[in-house]
């Protein structure tokens, strides 16, 4: 059998533990007669699972007939992309034939006699979107790792102008916190400031537990020990459980740490450090050395003022790296990010 984990990121792998909760608000939402919402942004650390998510949702969205699923390339120019895509589809691709659509001047399709073409591509999309909803579907638009660039702006300004016009379409986007937070707060896109912006939790600890149980065949404290070593993050819980599994016969889980912990930095910690500022690291080396939680003690031994510390603690937390979840106090989010913290020192 092979390892059913994996250290690919995006793909869903074969275990995967999902978000029902929220997985379920999205379609719900999306699915709704009417829905409140034609918009989430899914955001989280790197590894959080976002890609997988989305990729989820999608899938279960394309099991609807009566919904199109399309998934755009953020770095290219999306509105092209967009009609290239739905003009592929052949249900589709008849209605504009026989609605006598010509869309030849942007390539699609060849011109059409006695039909003017179409040559704005924003006019091309509304013009889809009337066909799809005569047509009684709907469209999901998918769009994985968004940030704040040009091709991200000019799309979202014409998606606004199509929900306006109430064409049955949907927005699913993933991004890092900070790119989220960008986005949201570009002066020209206020629209997307509204959208519901769902942050990724850390996995359910007793599915995890669950999970390694039944896989390695092992008892409830064995796999409790693996899931409390990943703290429900989820490319964490695939890291373990694939070192686990190459190496159960012969080596135990403690055996495994070093190359767990060379696996998190390389895939995601030397990343994330190397995004912080030189304040950031500050803390967290205090937090790291010390083991220091509360919030009063690590200000006073960096002999930083309460509204400073308040600024980069809200920073850090945005970038995944602590848990503000028990007042006063602060701890690392990331499994076994103080050791690796510590080794930047030496």
């Amino acid at each position: 059998m092979q390892n059913p984990f994996t250290l690919s990121f995006g793909k869903k792998p074969i275990q995967y533990i999902s978000r029902i909760t929220q997985t379920s608000e999205i379609i719900d939402q999306f699915k709704a007669e009417t829905p409140s919402n034609q918009i989430y942004m899914i955001t989280g650390v790197r590894g959080s699972g976002k890609t997988v998510m989305m990729t989820s949702i999608g899938g279960e969205m394309k099991k609807d007939p009566g919904w199109i699923v399309v998934e755009l390339n953020p770095m290219r120019d999306m509105l092209q992309s967009l009609a290239a895509k739905i003009y592929s589809m052949p249900q589709m691709h008849e209605r504009f034939i026989k609605a006598k659509l010509d869309f030849s001047a942007f390539g699609l399709g060849v011109s059409i006699e006695n039909a003017a073409p179409v040559t704005d591509i924003e006019d091309v999309i509304a013009h889809m979107l009337k066909q799809i909803r005569k047509a009684r579907k709907r469209l999901l638009i998918t769009v994985d790792e968004a940030v704040n660039s040009e091709n991200i702006k000019i799309f979202a300004s014409a998606f606004q102008i199509f929900l306006r016009e109430d064409y049955p379409i949907y927005l699913l986007m993933t991004g890092l916190y900070e790119n989220i937070y960008e986005l949201q707060n570009d002066k020209a896109l206020t629209f997307l400031y509204r959208a519901p912006k769902l942050v990724l939790e850390p996995l359910n600890y007793t599915a995890i537990r669950k999970n390694y149980m039944d896989i390695f065949g092992i008892g409830m404290e064995a796999a409790g020990q693996m899931a409390a070593l990943t703290k429900g993050y989820p490319f964490a819980f695939q890291v373990l459980g694939y070192l686990y599994w190459e190496n159960r016969e012969t080596k135990s889980v403690n055996d495994i740490l070093p190359e767990y912990d060379q696996y998190l930095e390389e895939y995601v910690y030397a990343k994330i450090w190397s995004e912080l500022s030189e304040l950031d690291r500050k803390i967290l080396n205090e937090m790291a050395v010390s083991g220091e939680s509360k919030v009063k003690h690590i200000r006073e031994k960096l002999d930083m003022k309460s509204e400073l510390f308040s600024v980069y603690r809200d920073r850090l937390k945005r970038k995944g790296v602590i848990d503000t979840g028990q007042y006063g106090y602060i701890k690392m989010a990331l499994p076994r990010f103080d050791e690796f913290v510590k080794m930047r020192q030496m």
